[in-house]
């Protein structure tokens, strides 16, 4: 066998290695994501994949693997997760608890956060034209679909409000970008048919890091705003 065979064979050996890490590693990173009811941080994933191996080229192969199976996997923000097939979604009959039923200035305020967010409640108001109450942005935490982001950088510092997992999960979005148009959010039953005529969704970012005018939330803070007692364990 002649030296371009040996360095041919070797190569060949040198693939067929590095095929078998990566198999390997999605069947790691399927297990991980079949496993959890919430998506998976792909961040968790990749520190248990070898290190020689790229987390995000194992999920895009094993995205492409399900394309056309009766479950995807789809990215939810900086995770992943399995989701039936949108067109055998009408098969599936899934009981859910509903927290709360949302009313219209809910749904209107939900719709505000997300086009607007990072924004704060005095924002809201002047988007939407009216006051929002305290019970209406409780209401949206409590769904798991709005939290506090940050603190604004101005006189007062206040609360910033933004999005969740949850909430690209639940209306199944991978990242903010993928928020619907004005006729599809009214359609979908997110935005009121009365919305005031200044309510424009700005583009949003494909993250929700703090911004530079934002600080994060501290523990002092919680107490401040009521969410954590002086001790430092939280209010029931």
């Amino acid at each position: 066998m002649d030296q371009a065979q040996n360095e041919e064979t070797g190569a060949d050996a040198l693939d067929a290695l590095k095929n078998r890490a990566l198999r390997e590693a999605e069947r790691i990173a399927e297990a991980l994501v079949f496993a959890s009811s919430e998506p998976v941080a792909e961040k968790l994933i990749a520190t248990k994949l070898p290190d020689d191996v790229a987390v995000d080229a194992v999920m895009a192969q094993l995205a492409r693997r399900y394309a056309d199976r009766g479950v995807n996997l789809v990215r939810v923000g900086d995770a992943w997760a399995f989701r039936t097939a949108p067109d055998l979604g009408f098969l599936i009959r899934q009981e859910e608890t509903e927290i709360k039923k949302l009313s219209r200035a809910g749904l209107e305020v939900l719709s505000t956060i997300a086009y607007h967010q990072p924004v704060t409640r005095a924002e809201i108001e002047d988007v939407r034209g009216v006051a929002t109450s305290k019970g209406t942005l409780d209401v949206l935490m409590e769904t798991g679909w709005v939290r506090m982001r940050g603190r604004r950088r101005t006189p007062g510092r206040p609360v910033t409000y933004g999005t969740t997992a949850a909430f690209l999960d639940h209306f199944g979005l991978e990242d903010l970008r993928d928020l619907p148009g004005m006729d599809e959010l009214k359609g979908a039953g997110l935005l009121s048919g009365k919305v005031p005529s200044n309510f424009q969704p700005p583009i949003l970012s494909a993250n929700d890091d703090l911004t530079e005018d934002e600080d994060p939330i501290t523990q002092m803070d919680l107490e401040e705003l009521g969410l954590l007692t002086p001790m430092g364990e939280a209010e029931d």
